[in-house]
């Protein structure tokens, strides 16, 4: 039976307050941040699979892949993941609940379902909880008065079917959205050749993995996942002045296999409620009132049961009895609500806020679905994260100010944490941060414009860092981290020629207590080596450039391109060890992209993503070399009657064998033997031709 999470009461702070901030709903301001860029038509042009981080990895040269399985896959920008960057969807908070990021943030959306994608570099949101050092913004789509719809049907290699369809529509008075979708795949297989089951296998025959990690002979056919997703919302214009929204979302996964780790996923659900309430020119100090109560909700459990590890039976006259399956089930709640308001004075637009969240993190062991403290008879923990509240409240408020040629941002935000576990052994944990930011856009002409900023901005740790038990009683959580603080600075330029245009930027970001994964920390406890306190802070440094443009060659002809360095150090290395090189730094990156329209129903793009070889990286906390590489993707779209559209490509066209995840060890994935003494590295897929085919009316 599915764990069902409780109803937490969801409480508003309201304050009576002349400043505010402002919505920024509808069209974007590009100039709202120091270095901001927008990723669109992600609802159109990344049609052929559900997963939002390969998407951004192709088009976001900043942006790098963690790879896991054939969906939901996790980010990194600028070398930083986890909470060290903020993922909202429609200003809603949500944690994936696996300690293990099986479930990451960006993955509890669908690109059928995404309107934009902004991602503000640096720390320049007080809005939001724990912008360290960059902040993804998902705006998922919204209801048209118009009624208008599509109907979409998908087909790649290994199997991949995925059918989905929006209906939108409404008058002035009322508007709503109703989206679904569907989908499912095979095992990709690498440019080798191998599905997940052959690069398991090619580490086993390499004497590398032990066997007891390869998929069971009734399960090594499996799909490598299945997913379901619905969106609806429902926007009421009350008034001329006033509206409601509201927005329901839903994921649903099942089967989700994940290689290159000790677990799979038996399924991954989300739920997500919003409404925001929004009112406009209620007088001289309120151009804007904006109201937002959200949940979120995540479901994960993960097992060893499609393993042969969990026919390993300790009596050599039974052998293949399926007696030993672990499963670790974890739950993630988020409650939040944000306050605020916008009014002008002069050329200052000012704002004040009021945001809070509260996130719940549970999660236990079962052994053959029998509580793990039981099943051992008392000798192991049952929860691994017991019952763990995060509650934050903060303040915050910005100024935007218009110099004629000059606009300044300045931002504040004083945030409250506190860290509670149900573990009365467990310490409770308090921060307080007073965090801003100044930044400014001077336009110089029309054609060009300089931006700088300088920031501060804080994250505390999570309740895997502090508190997390492994299965075997191991503490790896450490629970007296410090919380991270992050001085940035970063400057920009963009210069527009002609019929072209180039964006240069820099940052220098100043980590201090960084939180760290630690493989050296390790216990002993029944013959098995384990993580014992794995975290610990550490100041380093981040820095690093981006360089992107594109140039208009003729009517039809258009070029666009990016590249994005970053190389890391940590001040000292790690308790025992010796290196000082941060983990996660991708070395550096491209992107360049062709693009043709024959004419205004046929288009045509041809793109080259690669990166430098891995040289720089954190070996003694697993990370390994990687090989450069460059891969050619090739789509064609044409639009038929102005109603049905075909869109064909191929992905990776030469077939290559590639990976662009490294094997940082603060994620637990299958151990390598020595004299390797590391982790298994999961190849990225072969050859992928696929279609779309989709009817619009």
């Amino acid at each position: 039976m599915r764990y069902k999470t409780q109803g937490i009461l969801l409480s508003v702070v309201c304050a009576t307050s002349l400043f505010g901030a402002e919505a920024q709903l509808g069209t974007i301001d590009v100039e709202s941040t120091v270095d901001t860029e927008v990723v669109k038509d992600v609802h159109g042009d990344e049609i052929k699979s559900a997963d939002v981080a390969e998407a951004l990895f192709k088009r976001v040269p900043s942006v790098t892949l963690v790879r896991r399985s054939g969906v939901a896959n996790d980010i990194i920008v600028r070398g930083q993941k986890k909470d060290n960057i903020n993922v909202t969807m429609d200003g809603v908070k949500i944690y994936g609940a696996c300690p293990n990021r099986m479930d990451p943030p960006i993955s509890h959306v669908l690109t059928n379902n995404i309107d934009y994608i902004e991602i503000n570099k640096g720390p320049y949101n007080v809005e939001e909880f724990g912008v360290l050092s960059a902040d993804v913004k998902v705006k998922l789509l919204d209801p048209t008065e118009e009624w208008h719809g599509d109907v979409n049907l998908g087909f790649g290699s290994w199997n991949y079917k995925k059918a989905a369809f929006s209906l939108s529509g409404g008058n002035d008075t009322v508007r709503v959205l109703l989206s679904g979708s569907a989908e499912s795949s095979d095992q990709y297989k690498d440019g080798d050749g191998n599905d997940f089951v052959g690069q398991i296998q090619r580490e086993i025959d390499a004497g590398k993995v032990s066997p007891a990690y390869q998929y069971q002979d009734q399960y090594k056919n499996m799909d490598a996942y299945e997913k379901k997703t619905f969106l609806a919302k429902l926007f009421w214009n009350i008034t001329d002045n006033q509206e409601l929204r509201l927005s329901y979302t839903a994921n649903r996964s099942d089967d989700v296999l994940y290689p290159s780790s000790k677990m799979d996923a038996l399924y991954d659900d989300s739920d997500i409620y919003n409404l925001e309430y929004i009112a406009k020119d209620l007088g001289k100090y309120s151009k804007e009132l904006y109201v937002q109560l959200y949940r979120s909700k995540v479901e994960h459990p993960m097992s060893t049961k499609y393993r042969v590890s969990a026919t390993i039976d300790s009596n050599p006259m039974q052998p293949g009895v399926q007696t030993s399956y672990m499963t670790h089930t974890l739950t993630s709640q988020v409650d939040g609500a944000k306050l605020k308001n916008t009014f002008d004075v002069e050329n200052h637009e000012l704002t004040v806020g009021v945001d809070y969240t509260l996130r719940n993190w549970n999660g236990w062991y079962t052994k053959n679905d029998i509580p793990l403290d039981i099943a051992s008879g008392g000798t192991m923990p049952y929860h691994s994260i017991y019952d763990v509240d995060t509650k934050n409240i903060a303040f915050f408020m910005e100024d935007k100010i218009n110099l004629d040629r000059l606009v300044l941002n300045l931002g504040l935000r004083y945030d409250d944490t506190r860290i509670t576990s149900a573990y009365q052994w467990q310490p409770e944990n308090n921060y307080n941060e007073l965090n801003g930011y100044i930044n400014g856009i001077y336009h110089v002409d029309e054609s060009l414009k300089l931006f700088a900023g300088v920031g501060k901005s804080s994250r505390v740790p999570d309740a895997k860092e502090l508190y997390w038990v492994g299965s075997m009683g191991n503490e790896i959580g450490t629970p007296d981290l410090k919380d991270t603080i992050n001085y940035e600075f970063d400057i920009g330029v963009e210069k527009q020629f002609g019929d072209s245009m180039v964006k240069l930027t820099a940052f220098y970001s100043m980590l201090k207590d960084f939180i760290a994964y630690n493989a050296d920390n390790t216990m002993t406890k029944m013959g098995k080596t384990m993580a014992y306190h794995s975290y610990e802070n550490v100041d380093a440094t981040i820095y690093g450039f981006e360089l992107s443009g594109s140039y208009v060659a003729t009517e039809s002809l258009y070029f666009d391109y990016g590249m994005a360095y970053q190389r890391g150090k940590k001040d000292h290395p790690l308790t025992g060890q010796t290196g000082t090189n941060m983990p996660e730094i991708e070395p550096l990156k491209y992107n360049l992209a062709v693009n043709y329209d024959w004419d205004a129903t046929f288009n045509m793009r041809a793109e080259l993503v690669g990166s430098a070889a891995w040289k720089d990286y954190d070996e003694e906390n697993g990370e390994q070399y990687l090989p450069s590489y460059a891969i050619v993707n090739l789509k064609a779209t044409k639009t038929f009657a102005d109603h049905f559209e075909i869109t064909v490509g191929v992905d990776n066209l030469f077939d290559r064998t590639y990976a662009v995840s490294n094997t940082y060890k603060d994620l637990i994935l299958l151990p390598t033997t020595a004299p390797d003494d590391n982790v298994m590295l999961m190849n990225e897929p072969g050859r992928y031709v696929y279609t779309n085919l989709r009817y619009k009316f």
